[in-house]
């Protein structure tokens, strides 16, 4: 599979392909590639870590022409972390190659950014609000664009987005190609055709072919809301626990922090509301194990990829499946193992029990128990509960 799938790829992609490791595509990444390659629009959804940015990366790269100094690839991200992880994964793979990108986010000093667009980037990676700014500006010409990426493209229709995307989209030429990835479903997909003006193709990697949910571990404790902070202090006791916590709202979140701070465990916070400098020292401790939990918002931590995230906690109980499995692929990306803990309540099982039951995955009910987690199959008596 592995030399089919890079036959059509350049010898240096190959050769990054091998030092990074990998040994088949993913699920998404065979079904996507070759319509890519052919210039097709696309609505792409696949679980959180199943390789959405390299499905779209390695075939845009393979299509920009090295000798054209216009920009050729514009590529959108509702955040500031995902611009930059994006960013990086174009570096990584334009290694050795003439190819330039550059990366454009809101609250950053623009004059620095538009001496960025003077080194003549052919791939562009931004925010829509900042990428919008410097087209209004004269700054960032797309009539030579060739492809426009919407990554999170959920979050980029959203009622934030949906505006400024669709005039970046419009100031282009009308044969651009244009691709929409996303972990969850689209809504509103007759946007995607008002904005291009013909039939995108639809393609989905379902749940159960994801790499992400079969890799890690999946387990729920029962805690009623109450008991949750004492549970959570106890996890962050375990030996190397690196984990990204999912509290539904910023005051319950703060709530929290102020508690676990109060007990000596080493937390950190990711929110909305924090500057992009206090956002970029917490995701730098939790990567460097400096802290053991951070607790984040699902605004927040979209599009994150936190290298050695062992854990990830459903402290608040996800809103639907979707929730789930997006807040879930944080951790286990790319076929590195993981866990997945859901605090539920006895009220809320059922519903866990529908998600395991639709995944086709076994979400097993634990306590903590001398520092560990050991699986179960009596429930706790009332009042005897994970404390």
């Amino acid at each position: 599979m592995k030399k089919t799938f890079l036959a059509n790829f350049n010898a240096n992609t190959q050769k990054i392909w091998d030092q990074s490791s990998f040994t088949e595509p993913t699920s998404i990444q065979e079904a996507v590639i070759s319509s890519i390659m052919d210039g097709e629009d696309i609505i792409a959804k696949s679980p959180t870590g199943t390789g959405k940015t390299l499905a779209y990366l390695l075939p845009l790269l393979e299509k920009i022409d090295e000798e054209n100094s216009s920009i050729q690839t514009v590529i959108l991200a509702p955040s500031r972390e995902l611009v930059m992880q994006i960013y990086q994964e174009v570096q990584k793979w334009t290694k050795g190659t003439d190819i330039r990108g550059a990366s454009f986010v809101g609250g950053a000093n623009i004059k620095r950014q538009i001496e960025k667009l003077k080194t003549r980037p052919q791939i562009v990676i931004g925010s829509p609000g900042r990428i919008l700014e410097l087209i209004k500006l004269k700054k960032l010409k797309m009539h030579e664009v060739k492809s426009i990426v919407l990554d999170e493209g959920d979050q980029l229709l959203n009622e934030e987005h949906l505006n400024t995307v669709r005039t970046i989209v419009k100031s282009s030429m009308n044969d651009r190609q244009l691709l929409l990835f996303s972990a969850t479903s689209i809504k509103e997909s007759d946007q995607i055709k008002a904005m291009i003006g013909r039939e995108p193709q639809f393609m989905t990697v379902g749940q159960v072919q994801s790499q992400a949910v079969y890799r890690t571990e999946h387990l729920y404790l029962l805690a009623e809301p109450r008991d949750r902070a004492k549970l959570l202090q106890k996890i962050a006791a375990m030996n190397e626990v690196k984990a990204l916590v999912f509290v539904r709202d910023r005051g319950n979140m703060n709530v929290l922090y102020e508690k676990l701070k109060y007990e000596n465990v080493s937390v950190g916070l990711l929110h909305s509301e924090l500057s992009k400098r206090e956002r970029e020292l917490a995701l730098t401790a939790l990567r460097k194990g400096d802290i053991t939990l951070l607790l984040a918002t699902d605004i927040a931590a979209r599009g994150l990829d936190i290298e050695g995230l062992t854990h990830v906690i459903h402290y608040d109980f996800p809103k639907d499946l979707d929730q789930y499995i997006h807040r879930s692929g944080r951790t286990g990306r790319m076929g590195n193992a993981g866990t997945v803990v859901s605090f539920v309540t006895p009220r809320q099982e059922r519903e866990l029990k529908k998600f395991s039951k639709e995944l086709k995955r076994p979400i097993k009910l634990n306590r903590v128990y001398k520092g560990n987690f050991v699986e179960t199959s009596q429930k706790l008596k009332e009042g005897k509960r994970d404390k």
